[in-house]
């Protein structure tokens, strides 16, 4: 794993548009995502997601075409998750441009996929997203965007999604997404202690100090954030240049994204 930590704005799409929500719900419209992928690419974002957040549940295509238009204009990593069902959807949208897939729904249904498609694309390219929420005492994962209990712990999904051969894992906390009150610290430092792969923390970003946190002591990876980017709250640069204050090893403009 590397030492240093990436800044990743996440751009969740709904029918071709960038919109944001409060635990998944009570969506606002933000913008077109190529252009706001443009943006952030010039603002320095280590890479970006793209998550068709209703794909899944209403179960449409994967977004193809947004991915094109993107991996024309920009050249930094990018992600895109949301509908992937097979191994042909993964290989249509690396053919399109993007640089890793993230399986979400999929990767409950048929564990199978992660442990195939890391073998054919290589585990780099394979992420799988776990959307968290606090059931009892325990965190349990949810699938169709958030609208399905599967009644699996976090934890234990973790693990297993790392044996299958997934490259990293996006965890989300869904009691904290769009909340801005900061990342799920606890649930975060647990499935990163619980695992050997990279964890992108995903939920509740609403100042730098959030995203110091989930670095350190929650022990993410990468912070991913939307929210305070998209209303630009703060910008990417500014977030960096706090993180680098306090120590973090970060990835600064004009250093090699490679």
């Amino acid at each position: 794993m590397s030492l240093t930590k990436r800044i990743i704005p996440c751009l969740d799409v709904n029918r071709g548009r960038v919109v944001k929500g409060i635990k998944f719900v009570s969506l606002v419209d933000v913008g077109d995502p190529v252009e706001l992928a443009y943006f952030y690419e010039k603002e320095k974002a280590d890479e970006i997601v793209f998550l068709d957040i209703t794909a899944s549940f209403e179960k449409r295509n994967i977004m193809i075409e947004i991915v094109e238009k993107t991996a024309e204009k920009v050249f930094i990593p990018f992600t895109v998750g949301g509908g992937i069902k097979n191994l042909e959807d993964i290989y249509r949208l690396l053919r399109a441009g993007a640089d890793k897939v993230s399986i979400n729904t999929e990767a409950v249904k048929n564990p199978d996929l992660i442990r195939e498609s890391s073998l054919k694309f290589g585990s780099s390219t394979i992420v799988v997203a776990i959307d968290a929420k606090k059931i009892g005492s325990d965190w349990e994962v949810f699938i169709n965007g958030g609208r399905t209990r599967t009644c699996l712990k976090v934890v234990d999904w973790a693990k297993r999604v790392e044996e299958l051969g997934a490259g990293e894992i996006l965890l989300t906390s869904m009691d904290e997404d769009g909340t801005k009150d900061g990342y799920n610290i606890e649930l975060t430092k647990e499935v990163s202690n619980g695992v050997n792969i990279p964890i992108i923390a995903s939920g509740g970003a609403g100042n730098p100090e959030h995203i110091y946190q989930v670095l350190t002591e929650g022990k993410a990876d990468a912070a991913l954030a939307a929210s305070i980017f998209h209303r630009k709250e703060y910008s990417i640069k500014e977030i960096k240049k706090f993180l680098q204050l306090r120590g973090v090893k970060i990835r600064l403009e004009g250093e090699s994204t490679l």
